[in-house]
């Protein structure tokens, strides 16, 4: 148990997004309308594209989304990337799919879409496919998935695909080898980032939620982290971690400017 929690009487760091529950979500407006699309597209059905640099808190959004999926009436997976090769993509959406990755690409694709349309047309829960840090995926992956989302002679969507990444995935897609693939993008949210109003009431709402109260900390405080953070709630919680350490440190009931100014120093952001 981290030093300051006792001493500002938290149950746990708020701040760290470990110990963050889905059900104590900071309602953002990014978060709305992520959350917004995500529910028109699981019915929809076909591609979401959701871009913001690192840090806004899309694969937060993404843990909320899944958690509140009906199992019963949808199958969601999730792969998160690093970079990876056209060969490594397919044996990890056969494993994830429990499909077998025998008989190179072509019986890897052939497994994946029949399995596909057999949770869409036959088990009546259709896969939800998300991934992670796409700005990873090749021209050839990109490709491939332009074919995975051809069913019946294209006729039918029989999956949602939601695309999450940085914003060079704008970037990528706008070339002229994706138009096909651009052409099947349903919709399309750029994260824009928590407001300076916005990231005065995250933190706020975090030590809410972790049993301590505003009190804690001094409004200018507030006004300094939500200066600094860019609208980055990743960045916020760095420093708001700082904060609490520094200020057990200095042994101060609240946390003031002073401090808030000490963290941003620890974490290069001044």
């Amino acid at each position: 148990m981290a030093m300051f929690n006792s001493f500002y009487s938290l149950a746990f760091n708020p701040f760290d997004k470990q110990q963050v529950k889905e059900s104590d979500a900071f309602i953002s407006h990014d978060y709305k309308e992520m959350l917004s699309r995500l529910d028109y597209l699981k019915e929809a059905r076909g591609i979401g594209l959701f871009t913001s640099p690192p840090g806004r808190g899309k694969s937060f959004c993404l843990r909320c989304f899944s958690k509140r999926l009906n199992p019963s009436l949808y199958h969601m997976e999730y792969m998160p990337l690093s970079t990876i090769t056209v060969a490594e993509f397919y044996k990890e959406l056969c494993t994830i799919l429990g499909v077998s990755d025998k008989g190179g690409k072509p019986g890897r694709f052939r497994a994946i879409q029949e399995q596909i349309y057999y949770l869409y047309h036959e088990k009546r829960q259709p896969l939800l496919l998300a991934i992670d840090e796409a700005q990873f995926l090749s021209t050839s992956i990109l490709n491939d998935i332009k074919m995975l989302m051809n069913q019946k002679y294209d006729s039918v969507n029989c999956f949602t695909l939601i695309l999450c990444g940085e914003s060079s995935l704008n970037h990528t897609l706008s070339k002229q080898i994706h138009e096909a693939l651009r052409q099947r993008i349903t919709v399309h949210y750029d994260f824009h980032g928590l407001s300076d109003e916005e990231a005065v009431q995250y933190v706020v709402h975090k030590l809410a939620s972790a049993g301590s109260s505003k009190a804690i900390i001094e409004e200018a405080a507030l006004l300094a982290v939500a200066a600094h953070s860019h609208g980055n709630a990743r960045i916020i919680d760095s420093i708001m971690t700082d904060a609490l350490n520094i200020g057990v440190q200095e042994d101060k009931k609240r946390i003031d400017t002073d401090v808030v100014m000490a963290a941003v120093s620890n974490q290069n952001l001044g």
